[in-house]
């Protein structure tokens, strides 16, 4: 997925850090990626730790998770693939809400798509309320669904707005392929709650954040992945059709240090990583302070490329550098 704020382009860094941190062997312990998003830090150590803790705030990120992390055992749904990809489109909510040719003139899908998503959605909930799938092929299932149709999505990166005209790859037929995850001999734990709620909850050895660094929602950002997800009734607000959401503290200049204090204070975990970079509502130093509190403080920075969108045509993406710091915390025992 396009996602903003992804560490998949920064995975070998935070690996070799945290290696060089806490040691090589990694098996007998239990990391947590508490700001989780599409699941690609804790994808990775999956295969290496003991127990990986998953959790994000956001629905369509906890599909996600709760299939990437959450499933261990091998799962076939082929047969599955091949009957949703099948399925004649149907004019549902998404269709009438979000598409070409729907009640709302919303153009985030085509009308062939937004039809399609619908079907699928549909015989994917009958599947689960009439028990012919479980619980982990559900969410593998709705996992392949997000997946397909962000590949489609009439956006230029985030569903904060859509094109005014359908762009190639989303005039594209939307397709359903397998979602691959790695299998695990023990089970993992996938939250869906506040992390600093969370964090008084929970205990393990490597904590890793990757919080909002600036003031863009990310409930607002991809609201359209988590009305795929939920599939629930509801009515669309404004020119981009709008959920509720939830409103992160992380994201608020008046609030993040105080949000971030209580969750490093309440953290039952040895090492603590904390991923951040040079345009954070926190600065260098104050995330420093703050951490200093609590442990021995050091910190590693990588510079790397960057893409946004190009908001003079809303289509090209351009590169810009930045500096990621990994601000890291070896806590005092509490």
């Amino acid at each position: 997925m396009n996602y903003i704020g992804s560490k998949h382009k920064l995975s070998s860094f935070l690996k070799k850090t945290i290696k060089d941190t806490v040691g090589n062997n990694l098996s007998e312990m239990v990391f947590c990626d508490l700001f989780a998003g599409t699941g690609i830090v804790g994808r990775n150590f999956k295969p290496l730790v003991k127990q990986v803790i998953a959790n994000d705030v956001e629905y369509y990120s906890y599909v996600l998770n709760r299939h990437y992390i959450g499933n261990y055992k091998e799962i076939n749904a082929q047969q599955f693939l091949k009957v949703l990809n099948n399925l004649e489109g149907e004019e549902g909510f998404i269709f009438q809400n979000y598409c070409e040719n729907g009640n709302e003139n919303r153009l985030y899908f085509s009308s062939e798509n937004g039809k399609k998503i619908d079907a699928i959605r549909k015989k994917i909930e009958f599947w689960k309320t009439s028990n012919k799938i479980n619980e982990n092929e559900y969410f593998y299932l709705l996992t392949c669904l997000i997946e397909a149709a962000d590949k489609v999505a009439n956006t230029a990166a985030v569903y904060g707005a859509y094109l005014k005209k359908l762009k190639k790859t989303a005039q594209k037929t939307l397709h359903l392929v397998p979602a691959k995850f790695s299998t695990t001999e023990n089970s993992h734990q996938v939250f869906n709650e506040n992390s600093n709620n969370l964090i008084q909850h929970i205990k393990g050895d490597i904590l890793y954040l990757d919080p909002p660094y600036n003031a863009r929602q990310y409930g607002a950002n991809y609201h359209l992945l988590t009305t795929i997800a939920k599939y629930d009734n509801f009515t669309p607000k404004g020119k981009t059709g709008l959920r509720n959401y939830y409103k992160s503290s992380y994201c608020k200049k008046n609030e993040v240090k105080i949000s971030f204090e209580d969750l490093i204070k309440n953290a039952n975990f040895k090492y603590i990583f904390l991923s951040y970079n040079n345009e954070g509502l926190m600065t260098e130093n104050e995330v420093e302070n703050i951490m200093s509190c609590y442990g021995k403080y050091s910190l590693k920075t990588i510079n790397y490329q960057r893409f946004k969108a190009d908001k003079s045509t809303n289509r090209n993406h351009k590169a810009t550098s930045t500096v990621e710091y990994l601000h890291i915390l070896e806590k005092h025992e509490q």
